[in-house]
């Protein structure tokens, strides 16, 4: 699944990667919180694929996926993951390498 941007600006676009583990509730939930926080952090268009580790167990192997939910930056590299809950918006900022306006705030006192 693709989110924003056009064909062809693949070098400043974010390429991240979602593994899930079916179509829980628990699913559902980890991909709209990271459809949120992207739309609301990440300036410019992003691509994110969503994998269902059951349905595609090759790409999880591949990529070294070993739970699920885990989040990968591909793009821009280098490449950065994060397992486990992804509820926690901030937390998602940081495995990304992005802060929160907040979280700069929060940093500079």
């Amino acid at each position: 699944m693709s989110a924003g941007g056009t064909p062809g600006d693949g070098g400043n676009r974010y390429l991240l990667r979602l593994f899930i583990a079916g179509t829980s509730p628990r699913s559902r939930r980890t991909i709209e919180t990271v459809r949120r926080v992207c739309d609301a952090h990440i300036d410019g268009p992003y691509d994110l694929e969503i994998v269902d580790i059951y349905q595609q167990q090759a790409l999880a192997e591949a990529d070294r996926v070993l739970a699920a939910p885990t989040l990968v930056r591909l793009r821009p590299e280098p490449a950065r993951r994060i397992a486990g809950d992804l509820s926690d918006e901030r937390r998602i900022l940081q495995g990304l390498g992005l802060t929160s306006p907040a979280a700069k705030g929060a940093d500079d006192s």
